[in-house]
């Protein structure tokens, strides 16, 4: 929520600045100017580029500091790390009350500290402590196996620096809290902070770190390249299995009422089944090889591309088809230059579609007993809760994707100039 509302904030904040800094520079108030709203024409909304750059700079300004990060200079509060103290009160078997001072080190995981040191002088029969704890961890301290009669009848603790505890009571100390467990043992629980555990998400360059070691050295025997490249080939074969088979069909079923009758349950049937459910019958039916994981990318691409060339035929203007006919064209003609022109725009949006859904469907296809791909990457650094990998995976195929949408996007201006011009 905290992360929500700050990208919110930067996001209205660079709007405000992005706004006041353009009305500074233009002082026409024609309707042009004024315009705020375009119709029709897609192609009139293009992105706002210093928004794409502030957006992406904000992503890892957020990312950076939360994860106590190198690359951004400010940091959200991270977890309490260095040496504390705690004093707690002590009643033994006699009545008598005492005080001993628990010495805590907090450290970061994965470095060797020593125990803090501890005076040898003489406290009475509570004795003072050492305790080690890693940062976002906790530790569990035993006073009562420290002090001098502590496992006597009749021994307990009764308060931490002055405030009275019992057994399942929380208190707080200057650097953390701490809770007592039913046999009279501590809970020492250091403050977190608002960073997270590089378990749970580690900083970017602990991610590029990984990037420049598994692209010199591989992961799993198989270098970076022939991991994305597996993935990408499996994707590729997918959709254009799954495009050969479901662009005709949309043709059929958008020029045959027949043909639209016969599939139309069928395709509005499997349209809202998600690809992941049809994991164990592929594995049945085709086994844990290749083949199962490029089927299974080409069911998530056929309905989509159905659909999409179904739309297209769908939305062409009958105008156009009667004034075709009236100039003389025959029906293969009117499919070959009025069809399939002013469906196109609805293929390569749909096709746009179905690519991004092969690409988050190849994390699952490659759960079948994959040796290689960035979903066997990801699925196989999670069970060492390697995250710094399974970021890096879903970097790489988000990267991937987006190049991929943008390739289609070019072809598609290349290929249907003529889209949203009527």
């Amino acid at each position: 929520m905290i992360v929500f509302l700050l990208y919110a904030a930067i996001f209205a904040l660079a709007y405000v600045a992005y706004r006041a800094w353009q009305r500074s520079r233009r002082h026409i108030h024609d309707f042009d100017s004024l315009k705020t709203v375009t119709f029709g024409d897609e192609s009139a909304v293009s992105p706002n580029r210093f928004a794409s750059v502030v957006s992406i700079i904000a992503l890892f300004g957020i990312w950076g500091a939360f994860t106590g990060s190198v690359i951004t200079p400010l940091h959200v509060p991270g977890p309490f790390v260095g040496d504390t103290s705690f004093t707690y009160t002590a009643r033994n078997a006699a009545g008598e009350t005492d005080q001993a001072v628990a010495h805590l080190r907090v450290y970061r995981v994965g470095e060797d500290v020593d125990l803090p040191e501890v005076p040898v002088e003489p406290n009475g029969f509570a004795d003072d402590d050492a305790i080690k704890i890693g940062a976002w961890r906790s530790a569990l301290a035993r006073p009562n196996e420290n002090d001098v009669g502590g496992k006597e009848d009749g021994y307990s603790l009764v308060a931490i620096d002055g405030q009275p505890i019992a057994p399942g009571e929380t208190v707080r100390f200057s650097d953390g809290e701490i809770t007592m467990t039913n046999k009279g043992s501590l809970s020492i629980k250091p403050d977190k902070g608002w960073q997270m555990e590089p378990i749970w998400l580690p900083a970017p360059e602990a991610v590029l770190g990984r990037l420049g070691e598994i692209a010199s050295e591989g992961y799993k025997n198989f270098s970076l390249w022939e991991h994305l490249g597996s993935s990408l080939g499996r994707v590729l074969v997918g959709f254009v299995i799954g495009s050969i088979v479901g662009i005709p069909l949309g043709y059929a079923m958008g020029l045959s009422d027949w043909f639209r009758g016969w599939f139309d349950p069928i395709v509005e049937f499997m349209r809202p089944v998600p690809p992941l459910a049809l994991i164990p019958l592929i594995i049945i039916w085709f086994g844990i090889g290749e083949e199962g994981k490029v089927i299974l990318l080409f069911l998530a691409a056929l309905w989509i591309m159905t659909i999409a060339a179904r739309a297209g035929v769908s939305g062409v203007r009958i105008s156009k088809v009667h004034a075709a006919y009236s100039l003389g064209a025959s029906k293969w003609q009117i499919l070959r230059h009025v069809i399939v022109p002013n469906s196109l725009p609805e293929i390569f949006t749909g096709a746009r579609v179905a690519m991004g859904v092969c690409w988050g469907t190849v994390v699952a296809a490659e759960l079948v007993a994959a040796d290689r791909g960035a979903g066997m990457m990801i699925v196989n650094a999670s069970k060492f809760q390697l995250t710094d990998i399974v970021i890096l995976g879903i970097i790489l195929i988000g990267i991937i994707g987006y190049g991929i949408d943008i390739l289609m996007r070019m072809a598609e201006r290349w290929l249907v100039p003529w889209k949203g011009r009527g």
